[in-house]
């Protein structure tokens, strides 16, 4: 290994790359990651001075030996898979995919925005496959139960397995009708990686998908979609080390200390609203990048215009309603008119939809606790800490309950 680079950094930087390429050929992506996951042990029970120099090509060969060793009972897919298997010497360097991708993940979330599996699995599908996100975290960002999106995937794998779906990259005349897919993965995988604002649980998933954003607004500049959700991550970027305090505890966005939001981040960010803004055409994501950056004048202005940005959670609402949008635009509007409003707003919102949503409880025990309601604030602020938080929201929680009880 080169200096600074580990075995195990080598093996996660091959992951999505063997997958993707596993999964093509066995359309089945269950059996590509135990395949996976059987070559990495294998890898790993070797002596140092065994460990192969191509360690991607050694870890798809070993991989997709194991697979024609699973599928032995089939014939006709042991056959297949027997007569396009590799040697180790005819990798190179394995995945070799075309351009115009340059970027080994990002071609595995276009492959995987397949139209054939339902959009909100294939969103899930990515985030668990591709960036290794656990599936508690996802459940929570989709609101449901860990079960439920188990659930999903397990039938959505069965399908792929089922009716042959590959993990091909399409022909770029077919990318319209992916990119929603692909932006939506983009767009949640962040919204799980801020939701960890001290990156205690995925340190390396919003770097990945900031990067992987900017990639996509190079491939497709003229975009306006595109460019919004680039916008949208660099501006909640721009806060991060503000998001929490020395003591590892969250700092709410309206708290935070705006000297350390970073000037070239959001400058990048408007110009990237700037150029979708000139592209005629708006959408949720540029709607949402205008709350953030609203939110960024503060630093300049010394106040946030929290009328304008409720007015762009109801411009949301009316394109991409749901109860994570309903809860954020209640938590504003607390801000404007006081917390009965918002705690009416909150309330107003279908309770079905915000079961699992830990975000509107949380702000249900904050605004009952800024009316006296100590009690029923207790009640809501635990939980949300029921819900699992990552640490520096949890700690948050903790401190808020704990002056609840008198015990802070």
């Amino acid at each position: 290994m080169a200096d600074g680079v580990t075995l195990a950094g080598v093996v996660e930087d091959a992951r999505p790359r063997v997958i993707a390429a596993l999964a093509g050929h066995c359309r089945d992506l269950d059996l590509a990651e135990d395949s996976f996951a059987d070559a990495v042990a294998a890898l790993l029970a070797l002596p140092p001075e065994k460990q192969p120099a191509n360690v991607p090509g050694w870890l798809y060969v070993t991989a997709k030996r194991r697979i024609v060793d699973a599928v032995r009972g089939d014939a006709r897919r042991a056959a297949l898979l027997a007569r396009e298997a590799l040697t180790e010497d005819d990798m190179g360097d394995i995945i070799a995919f075309p351009d115009p991708f340059p970027d080994e993940r990002l071609r595995l979330i276009f492959a995987c925005a397949h139209p054939a599996i339902a959009p909100d699995v294939r969103i899930a599908l990515a985030l668990r496959t591709i960036c290794g996100v656990a599936m508690e975290r996802l459940a929570a960002a989709f609101l449901v139960p860990t079960a439920t999106l188990y659930q999903r995937l397990t039938r959505a794998k069965a399908k792929i397995r089922d009716a042959g779906i590959g993990f091909a990259v399409p022909e770029r005349r077919h990318w319209p009708e992916r990119i929603e897919a692909v932006l939506a993965t983009l767009e949640l995988g962040y919204a799980v990686a801020y939701a960890d604002g001290a990156g205690a649980l995925d340190a390396d998933l919003a770097p990945e998908v900031r990067r992987l954003a900017g990639l996509l607004a190079d491939l497709l500049p003229d975009d306006p979609e595109v460019l919004g959700l680039a916008a949208l991550v660099e501006l909640a970027e721009s806060r991060r080390a503000a998001r929490v305090d020395a003591d590892g505890v969250m700092v709410p966005l309206s708290q935070q200390n705006v000297g350390l939001w970073n000037d070239p981040a959001i400058a990048h960010a408007h110009r990237l609203m700037q150029r979708a803004a000139a592209l005629g055409h708006s959408g949720p994501r540029q709607i949402n990048a205008a709350i953030h950056l609203t939110h960024a004048r503060r630093k300049a202005e010394g106040r946030t215009d929290w009328a304008a940005i409720v007015a762009l959670y109801d411009v949301l609402a009316a394109i991409r309603p749901g109860p994570a949008v309903a809860t954020a635009r209640a938590v504003a509007l607390a801000q404007l008119e006081g917390a009965a409003a918002g705690l009416a707003a909150l309330d107003a919102i279908d309770p079905t939809s915000v079961a699992h949503h830990r975000g509107w409880h949380s702000a249900r025990g904050h605004l009952l606790a800024d009316m006296g309601r100590a009690d029923d604030a207790l009640s809501a602020l635990r939980r949300a800490m029921a819900l699992g938080p990552a640490p520096a929201e949890a700690a948050y929680l903790q401190q808020r309950i704990a002056r609840l009880v008198g015990t802070d």
